[in-house]
């Protein structure tokens, strides 16, 4: 039987969004992976690595799969849910979670890691990297792109600028770091799909991922809340453009 919109809204507002687990969109969403494997080539890097830092680091979960990791590792993460999760999951592989608010300083000394790496961070801070890295050290990671399901954020929000469109392109990512001081030695891009199968999958993300709908309450967008279900329900899932680039950058060596 059909779920009628009322009880998938209501089912996805109720759900938990701590952390950085999207079980709870198994079966009612999909989601296109960039090809690159990012905790894999992470987990390669970590096994290599002396000293470590995760930048927000979420709940934990990518870390805490990866297989091998440096003594020490260290996670930052700024939302208090996430610290807590963040801290059960890592701390018994060792790792100290450190509660930061993600704006500079890191609350670190000069020269402290080899390896920095951050999945999808808010922002990036390409001087406080720089300089919590030691010479020769990496940082690593993979982010959000430009105009990323720009279909959901323009079906509440309506079109957006060319400028607000064009944020988060690899190309700027790469000019910050080398201003830094950093030399990029791998950028790379792709452009996935994600396919919402309810109005509740994109109730329950749009509440765990907030910048995309800025603001986003079931009761503030409700019109159009129901106006996507009634498309999903005539046309089926409602599919978006997923941007996502992998970023490698070295602090040079001192010679």
């Amino acid at each position: 039987m059909t779920r009628t919109f009322e009880d998938l809204v209501a089912e996805a507002a109720a759900a938990p969004v701590t952390g950085w687990d999207f079980s709870w969109l198994d079966g009612r969403a999909t989601e296109q992976r960039p090809s690159w494997g990012y905790q894999r080539m992470m987990g390669d890097r970590m096994a290599r690595a002396s000293a470590a830092l995760d930048v927000q680091t979420g709940g934990g979960e990518v870390l805490a799969g990866v297989t091998r990791l440096p003594v020490p590792t260290v996670a930052t993460e700024s939302w208090p849910p996430n610290v807590a999760k963040a801290t059960r999951l890592l701390h018994p592989r060792g790792v100290t979670v450190v509660a930061d608010a993600d704006e500079p300083p890191l609350p670190f000394a000069d020269e402290a890691f080899d390896l920095v790496v951050s999945r999808h961070p808010v922002t990036t801070w390409w001087e406080e990297i720089a300089r919590v890295l030691r010479p020769g050290g990496t940082y690593f990671s993979q982010q959000v792109g430009p105009a990323s399901v720009f279909e959901v954020t323009e079906h509440f929000l309506g079109p957006q600028p060319a400028g607000t469109r064009s944020r988060r392109h690899p190309d700027d990512a790469r000019a910050a770091a080398e201003a830094a001081g950093l030399t990029v030695t791998d950028l790379r891009s792709e452009s996935l799909h994600t396919a919402f199968h309810d109005v509740g999958a994109v109730v329950w993300f749009l509440r765990k991922v907030i910048w995309i709908v800025p603001g986003f309450t079931v009761e503030r967008y409700r019109e159009e809340l129901r106006a996507l279900h009634e498309r999903i329900e005539a046309d089926g899932p409602f599919v978006a453009t997923t941007t996502r680039f992998l970023i490698e950058a070295r602090k040079r060596a001192v010679s």
